[in-house]
């Protein structure tokens, strides 16, 4: 980090892996900038954040989870009072940290740090992971003085284009390279290779239509890793070709990625700009829940050609044997489809945003 960088930064986000996964991934940019910085970070008891950042080896300090109902109910009326209580938790982190800079990344933890920051007159950095931005960065972009957003068109005002900031393994990730030790890893062959993954959140459809046509894409010889979220694992039945491996947890991402030819996943932001990073071809199935956030986080690369975007409800075992296993058994297009990918990806997200953290602390 230059001369005027901070000196101590305050991370504010929670929840969701789409939170603090790239909380984790700036923190690890800013350090390897300036070693001697300080990096805290803010969440809740019961987020992921709880786990991850004390185990990459940041402080966390906690703030109450102070829900936003958008509709009446007891948690409207003791609405103010909890965020009173949240502010007050965060402003105490500001100060005990002696955070020169806030960088929030939405969900609930952001709103509290936001305000506590402007109370106490610290600059604001605000990054948006989503194409449609959340309550709480809308709030905080109307007063930050850096607003980073992962893809283009996102709505808040005076946004820079950062992308996401990505886990330093995945950013740097050569897929060729890695190949053979990937599929190595995984029991796999130098079969057609389809990577599924749901995630813990709406992982059923996928893991459902998957189950149903192992032996279907086994028989054509089409290899599967399929990642079926923790609790969700099933025994691949009738995978007499090639290899059927199913896993509940991947903890080597970036090995799977190496080994895939093609993912079939949900397009949360996040899985979004890995696949980018790394050039991978995608039939994106968004969540048919929400405010519609997974279809545009898709759009960019769709447009490219980089990947397919398909309708939840039209997930099923047919779909697996006809429209996967035709494009898992296409070279040609495959090849195009990921040039397309790694078009649009950006794999220096993280420092982009520690650049508009850097300028957030020098217009301090």
């Amino acid at each position: 980090m230059t001369s005027a960088g901070p000196r101590s930064v305050l991370l504010a986000g929670g929840g969701t892996a789409g939170h603090v996964s790239p909380l984790l991934a700036l923190a690890d940019c800013l350090r390897r900038r300036d070693p001697s910085v300080t990096v805290t970070a803010l969440g809740t008891a019961r987020g992921l954040e709880a786990r991850l950042v004390p185990q990459r080896g940041y402080p966390l300090l906690e703030v109450p989870k102070v829900p936003f109902p958008r509709r009446p109910s007891g948690d409207l009326l003791r609405l103010p009072a909890n965020l009173l209580r949240a502010i007050a938790a965060a402003e105490d982190a500001v100060v005990a940290t002696g955070a020169e800079v806030v960088v929030g990344f939405g969900g609930y933890v952001s709103t509290p740090a936001y305000l506590a920051a402007r109370r106490r007159g610290v600059p604001v950095v605000v990054h948006e992971q989503n194409a449609r931005p959340g309550l709480a960065n809308r709030l905080g972009a109307r007063f930050a003085h850096g607003v980073g957003v992962t893809f283009p068109g996102t709505p808040l005002p005076n946004a820079t284009v950062t992308g996401m900031p990505l886990r330093r393994e995945i950013a740097t990730l050569d897929r060729a390279a890695r190949r053979a030790e990937a599929r190595e890893r995984f029991g796999l062959t130098d079969a057609p290779t389809v990577l599924v993954t749901g995630g813990s959140l709406g992982a059923q459809r996928l893991n459902d239509a998957f189950a149903e046509s192992v032996a279907d894409l086994s028989a054509a010889g089409v290899q599967v890793l399929h990642v079926t979220g923790t609790g969700k694992a099933f025994e691949a039945v009738g995978a007499s070709g090639a290899p059927y491996v199913v896993v509940e947890y991947c903890d080597r991402m970036d090995l799977a990625y190496a080994a895939a030819d093609l993912v079939v996943a949900r397009s949360g932001a996040n899985t979004v700009c890995e696949l980018t990073a790394v050039g991978l071809p995608a039939l994106y199935v968004p969540l048919p829940i929400g405010n519609g956030e997974q279809r545009l986080n898709a759009t960019t690369v769709v447009g490219a050609g980089g990947g397919l975007l398909v309708e939840d409800a039209a997930v099923d075992a047919a779909w697996v044997r006809s429209t996967v296993v035709r494009l898992a058994t296409d070279p040609d297009r495959l090849a195009s489809m990921a040039a397309a990918s790694a078009s649009v990806g950006e794999r220096g997200g993280d420092e982009l945003l520690a650049d508009l953290v850097v300028a957030a602390a020098g217009g301090r």
